[in-house]
């Protein structure tokens, strides 16, 4: 939501540049920063301000029950209805909200993984050739974890930057019961910016208003705090806010984009530049490509395989509240995670999926999730005795469950879910195990489709240009200059969450453009 006296100052914007970034999420915000110091004219936009810093930010009614701060968008499903999805159109992207969970794909989750549903396609490059910049992409987030407490991690070449964020006495506790049923449970990598030997010198201070939250104190490894405003201390990077790109434009060959059109101050503009990068997100990036349909490209830009908007994927996903009598005193949850069941387990031979924990729910931030007539005093009364985990499973690419757009340009999302008996299963053999270490009660809340946390999938890459959109250097094949460069490139999601991958490719990619922009080369120093 753009503030009412909200003014974008145009006056410093140049009519070229040498790369065009629309998005500041983990893929935009991230190229953004690995390019500024090749001293090429870079302009990256944003249709929203940033997030201001103000006591609203850790206010858990305005946050969660007001939508304070999220977008004001809405979308049409597949029976016409209208939803508001809950993201947030920031300089940051989603991440200034995020819980702040950056985890690796596993290796096998670049191969082809047979589900009772179907298969979950292989990607075409493989774990190895993103092992280098999930190592600089933990860095630049500021990871907290732990280097082999992870039953599935994937080989590294170094350890986590930082140390694990330490358990709370509750979450102790319980990581010490799912020990003795014959768990491994570990401690979830974190974007955190907090030395736990020098608190008093940490942005973080382990409140329990992060996941969910933007951070007043700017704790929180974020794309606008480790990514935009360090590239903005380059001269040669500028940022645009208040900026909607409303289409892409190519050359007279249709080859090449010339410019991107955009409404600023009620306004239509155009700015031309050598290389054009989308970053809206998956559910825009693809709406963005199909309102700029040219006679070249009439059924949507770059869409010669009329697969922009395809394979749409968001993971099918519950909060699973677990109640016991036992009062939960933790500030900062969100530290524990579970891959026992990720490739399965003795009884289930296919992947279940992944279970961390949430930040610490209030009733507020519960009230959406149980029925009105729940009064909230007991909702309150179950946030205290309530640890809230986090359960999401693989869902499938499928070529129906897609984005497209009504002539006047509104966003259609046709998402049916798939591949469901699998995260039941999930629940229902963690639910078990719970029960033997003293939880009674659990109410789970399967995550509607405006939860677009972790979407993916409708720009996919791959080297044949007749079933993918873009190649394996995230170009459309259809349109030279053009990038796509968040989280639309993936052909599968995987059971672990997108962001530290979309900000890994950020910066696979970033190597790739610096050659097409004929630079060495960089290294940043913050990585370290």
């Amino acid at each position: 939501m753009m503030p009412s006296n909200f003014q974008p100052d145009v006056s410093k914007l140049q009519s070229h540049y040498d790369v065009i970034i629309v998005g500041t999420g983990a893929g935009g915000g991230t190229l953004a920063y690995a390019l500024a110091d090749t001293g090429k004219q870079i302009l990256l936009l944003d249709r929203g301000a940033p997030i201001p810093r103000e006591k609203a930010n850790w206010n858990p009614k305005a946050v969660y029950m007001d939508g304070l701060y999220r977008t004001e968008e809405q979308w049409l499903n597949a029976e016409g209805d209208r939803l508001q999805p809950s993201l947030y159109h920031r300089v940051g992207g989603s991440t200034k909200v995020y819980g702040g969970a950056l985890l690796r794909l596993r290796s096998q989750d670049f191969e082809a993984l047979q589900f009772p549903e179907g298969v979950s396609p292989a990607w075409e490059l493989t774990y190895e050739d993103f092992e280098p910049y999930y190592t600089q992409a933990e860095r630049l987030y500021k990871v907290h974890g732990l280097r082999g407490d992870d039953p599935t991690e994937p080989p590294a070449t170094d350890g986590f930057p930082h140390p694990p964020m330490s358990h709370e006495p509750r979450i102790q506790h319980i990581a010490a019961q799912l020990k003795q049923q014959g768990l491994q449970p570990f401690y979830l990598p974190m974007a955190i910016d907090r030395d736990e030997a020098n608190p008093q010198q940490s942005p973080c201070i382990r409140c329990d208003t992060c996941d969910g939250y933007p951070c007043l104190t700017n704790g929180k490894a974020d794309a606008e705090t480790c990514c935009v405003l360090p590239a903005l201390r380059h001269p040669n990077v500028t940022l645009q806010v208040g900026v909607e790109v409303q289409q892409i434009l190519t050359d007279s060959s249709g080859r090449r984009v010339h410019a991107i059109a955009a409404m600023i101050n009620g306004k239509r503009i155009q700015i031309t530049a050598d290389v054009v990068v989308v970053a809206c997100g998956a559910v825009n990036s693809a709406a963005l490509l199909l309102r700029s349909a040219n006679e070249h490209h009439p059924k949507g830009l770059a869409n010669s395989s009329d697969q922009v908007g395809r394979n749409l994927m968001k993971h099918n996903v519950s909060k699973f509240y677990a109640i016991a009598q036992t009062p939960n005193k933790t500030v900062f949850q969100k530290t524990l995670a579970v891959n026992d069941f990720y490739f399965g387990d003795q009884e289930h031979h296919y992947p279940l999926g992944h279970i961390h924990l949430m930040g610490k729910h209030k009733w507020q931030m519960m009230r959406s999730d149980f029925p009105q007539w729940v009064p909230n005093a007991v909702l309150d009364y179950l946030a205290q005795h309530s640890v809230d985990w986090w359960l999401q499973s693989e869902d499938l690419p499928d070529a129906n469950n897609r984005v497209s757009i009504k002539p006047d340009g509104q966003i259609m999302v046709n998402y049916q879910p798939n591949n469901l008996s699998v995260h039941h299963q999930l629940q229902q053999q963690f639910e078990q195990i719970l029960r033997r270490i003293g939880f009674k009660f659990f109410y789970s809340v399967p995550m509607p489709l405006k939860i677009m946390n972790h979407q993916v999938g409708t720009c996919r890459f791959g080297s044949d240009p007749t079933t993918n959109v873009l190649d394996l250097n995230c170009q459309t094949h259809d349109v030279e200059n053009l990038y796509v460069v968040d989280s639309s490139f993936f052909p599968a999601i995987s059971a672990v969450n997108p962001t530290l991958t979309i900000a890994a490719n950020a910066l696979r990619v970033a190597d790739h453009l610096k050659q097409q922009l004929g630079v060495q080369n960089t290294h940043q120093e913050s990585f370290v």
